[in-house]
């Protein structure tokens, strides 16, 4: 029965749906110099993955190429970091997040993306690429407080109340989000 809908799938061009995994409490990690990189289209849809990328998610290279990237999503991430990142890159812009992804075992682990549009010759945007590096342990242990805040935010009062405290919170600070995510990294 497998096999007859994998087969229907592929004669409409559609691939199967990968089931995300239960997340676990083990925590993988990957060397300073390793960059794991990943081309999207417009929708988010993976089109590219490289081979440190596709190391670290525990996904072949099938399962990742023409799913959504949202297939490495670990429930613990606030998702008004994605609605900041994809605002952001919508309009043209580099955005800068930590991200804690959900490996296929169930593992997790933590990125510095850096994510930009890609442009056509006329200056339209035809995707998204995003350059993923080992986040700097202070700076992690600065965020992981924020996104347990927000989270909660997030589950009383949904992506509008983490909004709300996210912004609240950067103005406190008097500093914007990209000079904030920035500094925690880089400082």
């Amino acid at each position: 029965m497998k096999l007859v809908f994998s087969n229907v799938l592929k004669k409409f061009g559609l691939k199967s749906m990968i089931r995300k995994p239960r997340p676990n409490d083990v925590e993988k990690t990957f060397s300073q110099g390793e960059i794991l990189v990943s081309k999207t289209d417009l929708k988010g849809v993976i089109t590219y993955a490289n081979a440190q990328f596709v190391d670290i998610s525990g996904y072949s290279q099938e399962d990742l190429l023409d799913h959504p990237h949202s297939i490495t999503r670990h429930p613990k991430m606030p998702k008004i970091i994605f609605k900041v990142l994809w605002e952001g890159i919508k309009s043209g812009k580099e955005v800068n997040a930590f991200v804690v992804n959900l490996a296929k075992g169930g593992e997790y682990y933590w990125v510095f993306a850096n994510v930009t549009p890609s442009f056509d010759a006329n200056n339209n945007i035809t995707g998204y690429h995003s350059t993923r590096r080992r986040p700097n342990r202070r700076g992690l242990n600065a965020i992981q407080s924020i996104y347990d805040k927000l989270r909660q935010h997030e589950i009383i009062g949904g992506i509008k109340e983490s909004e709300s405290v996210l912004k609240s919170f950067l103005e406190k600070e008097g500093v914007t989000y990209d000079k904030f995510i920035f500094d925690l990294q880089y400082s």
